[in-house]
């Protein structure tokens, strides 16, 4: 471990100083690069520096036990410092686990209504609200990019942005199948119902991660439908992108702008190819999902939110929680915490890439 710390320190030092010289800050993309690496190591390379004053305190302690009047203080100091280096220790643990690149990045968040029609659209409704405000506690922005409102509520399929500090690494095991339990406003029975709604959650593709080639978009030029304003619907501002070579349609109609509308599909498509490429890279380097969370396949059942008894269960992890009607309201912190503890000790089992 000490070794691989010393590499580290060594590693963000150089960086440092290739960062000062001035053909690097005269490239962009080359300064881009290399800070990026460097934020990835930051977290270790400061809890080391801090981790070596302790070990030097450790030392400077044992020899002050013998001293007749400072003994008895150094004693305790050093059962504290001792307490600290191997919680520090357990730390470097989880800190030099092997680091999914897209941790730092924002996410586009597609939620589309599944099985159970209209309440499945309900649903994805009572989701985008959930993860909405879920962001708002965290600090994060969001913004819709696409959406397709259901004809009796909620959402046939919501695209939206979540920007903010390391989003991805946080919501990147929600992609699956939500499973709602509940009596549907329209069954006069009383009964509940089963319905489902997807989620699929990919890191947004930054300027170097992945570049567009126009020659292969097909752009077409729609009117806009649905409830996107009277201005909207009278002007021929939605645009529909098609990447030829793998068929990824994206349909971008929420801006009045044409230009907008553009940009905004253009950025999704990029994510989506991004996302297409990086999967199918991972299956021929043989390196798919091993652990049982994943960060998820659309078909995958992964929770299910049970109105009737207030219980939000998500079946990868086993893991329970009786505050469905906090869940709901944004409070999904604890279930995230444990599927992130849960994929940490997966990988320190080495059980997990």
């Amino acid at each position: 471990m000490n070794e691989r710390l010393k590499n580290i320190e060594e590693k963000y030092n150089e960086i440092t100083e290739e960062l000062l010289k001035p053909e690097v800050i005269s490239d962009i993309k080359k300064t881009m690069e290399l800070s990026k690496e460097q934020a990835g190591l930051k977290e270790i390379y400061e809890l080391y520096q801090e981790y070596k004053k302790v070990l030097n305190d450790i030392e400077g302690n044992k020899e002050l036990v013998q001293d007749t009047e400072l003994g008895e203080i150094a004693k305790e100091e050093l059962k504290e410092l001792e307490e600290k280096k191997e919680k520090m220790e357990k730390d470097f643990e989880v800190l030099l686990l092997p680091k999914d690149p897209n941790d730092g990045k924002n996410i586009i968040m597609e939620i589309r209504g599944a099985a159970g029609g209209d309440e499945g659209n309900i649903f994805a409704g009572d989701l985008i609200r959930m993860y909405s405000r879920y962001a708002e506690k965290q600090g994060w922005k969001m913004e819709v990019l696409t959406e397709e409102a259901g004809s009796s509520g909620g959402y046939s399929q919501i695209e939206v942005m979540i920007k903010g500090d390391s989003v991805y690494s946080k919501l990147k095991y929600e992609s699956g199948a939500h499973r709602v339990q509940r009596v549907p406003e329209t069954e006069s029975q009383g009964r509940v119902h089963t319905s489902t709604a997807t989620v699929l959650v990919m890191p947004e593709a930054e300027e170097f991660d992945y570049e567009l080639d126009m020659n292969e978009i097909r752009v077409d030029i729609t009117r806009s439908s649905g409830c996107g304003g009277q201005g909207v619907n009278t002007t021929d501002s939605a645009v529909r992108l098609t990447h030829i070579p793998t068929g990824i349609i994206v349909y971008s109609q929420t801006e009045r702008s044409q230009i907008k509308n553009k940009e905004k599909g253009l950025k999704i498509l990029k994510t989506r190819l991004y996302d297409y490429y990086s999967r199918q890279e991972e299956e021929k380097l043989g390196a798919e999902r091993k652990s049982k969370i994943g960060t998820g396949d659309r078909s995958e059942k992964i929770r299910t939110y049970n109105y009737p008894q207030n219980r939000v269960t998500d079946h990868r992890i086993g893991f329970t929680t009786n505050s469905l009607d906090k869940v709901m309201d944004g409070a999904i912190e604890p279930i995230i915490e444990a599927l992130i503890t849960e994929d940490q000790r997966l990988k320190l089992e080495g059980k997990v890439e």
